[in-house]
């Protein structure tokens, strides 16, 4: 009699930021020096906060500059708001293809099998090029647009007052497992119709997806990718089950009912799932903590906005431009060419720190503080520019102002009281854990 199969077993540990940890601990020959004061490819500046005064020198003295022999090869910093915008604007000539090399700094593995690598490249509408990426980014704009994001507020709203209600008054805990990934978490579960009992899964893809460091360790990438596997298992699970369903307003539905992605293949899906989370997580996320520690260590300008509500749809945005949840995006140059004076050849690796561009001086004065009455906030790059600016960026805005307009109303002041520790990444830029305690103010 045959038996039936086991179900299905999905992993939630360990998590990306502890292998990776493990891993260097194993293999400490591993680690890789870095002589050049600019090779800002190297985690540690980000976990220990040190990365400010690197790029300002940068800024200073050479804002377009090229680092060779790092641990992600030979690439060019573009470091100042000016050229950022310059690069963006140019998308043929700076490629984002994943063709090309894709959108962070790290490349597959050296001395990767051929085979292994096609089958383990994640094809996604932010790493393609028009008319490819026309298409595919047409199919998901839908959940994002002024109607949506209206239609989305009562329930957001709802969720964040009920996650803040159960927050402990004069008793610490950590702010980004209780706040900022319950919220972001519950917000991708709706946007993809995902079980609500599992979205935890949700953060667990995100992290293992979007920490390029993994890369670095032939071990880590292969369980990275397994893991990645198991997130397109589940995914498929929904996608078949919405299969001949009339269409609903979630992402999955979006995706299936769309020529230009309902004939995906399983890279390009699992591709597109990653951006979709990644971006749904990461940048939201580390904006919900990065803001409370910036009104933690600037009291004063707390205390303004405390004083004067109507001033918290622009600290979002001085929130966005002072976290930068997103360090970088890369480009490849598809032609030789000359940026700002310096001369790239064709199939260079191009760098665009958004990290030092929304600390530019020259943008923004006094870059270093945190000031809720910024007036020119908006011109942070956080969200991108040009034809790859991030689809969902009003998504985040909504969910950041309602946050705060909801503790706003509750008179909560948060304190950093405990230990904080931030994530060990070159590309996404937050926190891992944030110790604090609630008091009313």
């Amino acid at each position: 009699m045959a038996t039936a199969p086991a179900p299905f077993t999905y992993r939630r540990s360990p998590s990306a930021s502890s292998a990776l940890e493990q891993w260097l601990k194993d293999h400490p020959q591993d680690a890789v020096a870095h002589p050049q004061p600019w090779d800002v490819s190297r985690s540690e500046i980000y976990r220990d906060d040190t990365w400010g005064p690197v790029f300002a020198d940068m800024r200073a003295r050479a804002p377009i500059n090229r680092i060779t022999g790092s641990r992600y090869g030979d690439y060019w910093n573009v470091a100042s708001h000016k050229a950022i915008l310059h690069v963006e604007s140019l998308p043929e000539l700076f490629s984002s293809s994943w063709r090309h090399g894709g959108i962070t700094i790290s490349d597959p593995p050296a001395h990767i099998d051929p085979a292994v690598l096609a089958e383990r490249q994640l094809p996604m509408f932010i790493a393609m090029d028009r008319p490819e990426h026309t298409g595919q980014r047409r199919t998901v704009a839908p959940a994002f647009t002024p109607s949506e994001i209206l239609r989305l507020d009562g329930e957001l709203r709802t969720r964040t007052a009920q996650v803040l209600d159960s927050l402990p008054l004069g008793r610490q805990f950590d702010w980004v497992d209780k706040v900022s990934i319950e919220l972001t978490t519950g917000m991708l579960a709706i946007l993809f119709g995902f079980p609500w009992e599992d979205r935890r899964l949700l953060p667990f893809w995100s992290d293992w997806a979007g920490d390029v460091e993994l890369t670095v360790a032939r071990e880590l990438s292969d369980e990275r990718f397994a893991i990645l596997g198991e997130m397109a298992h589940y995914f498929g699970r929904l996608w078949a089950d919405r299969m001949g369903k009339p269409p609903t307003p979630d992402l999955i539905s979006m995706m299936l009912h769309s020529p230009a992605m309902n004939r995906m293949s399983r890279q390009e899906f699992m591709g597109n799932l990653v951006l979709l989370i990644v971006g749904g997580n990461d940048t939201t996320r580390n904006t919900m903590s990065g803001v409370i520690h910036a009104l933690d260590q600037f009291p004063d300008q707390r205390a303004v906005l405390e004083n004067d509500p109507s001033l918290i749809p622009n600290a979002v945005q001085e929130a966005l431009r002072f976290v930068t949840p997103l360090a970088h995006m890369r480009r490849t140059a598809t032609a030789d060419t000359e940026l700002l004076g310096q001369p790239i050849s064709a199939g260079d690796k191009v760098v665009m720190w958004y990290i030092s561009a929304n600390r530019d001086e020259a943008v923004f004065p006094d870059p270093d503080r945190f000031i809720v009455t910024r007036e020119n906030a908006r011109r942070h790059l956080s969200f991108g520019h040009g034809i790859h600016r991030c689809v969902g960026a009003r998504l985040a805005e909504l969910q950041l102002r309602v946050l705060l307009e909801e503790m706003h109303a509750r008179r909560m002041r948060v304190h950093v009281t405990g230990a904080t520790e931030r994530v060990r990444a070159n590309f996404v830029h937050g926190f891992r854990r944030m110790e604090v305690t609630v008091e009313r103010a």
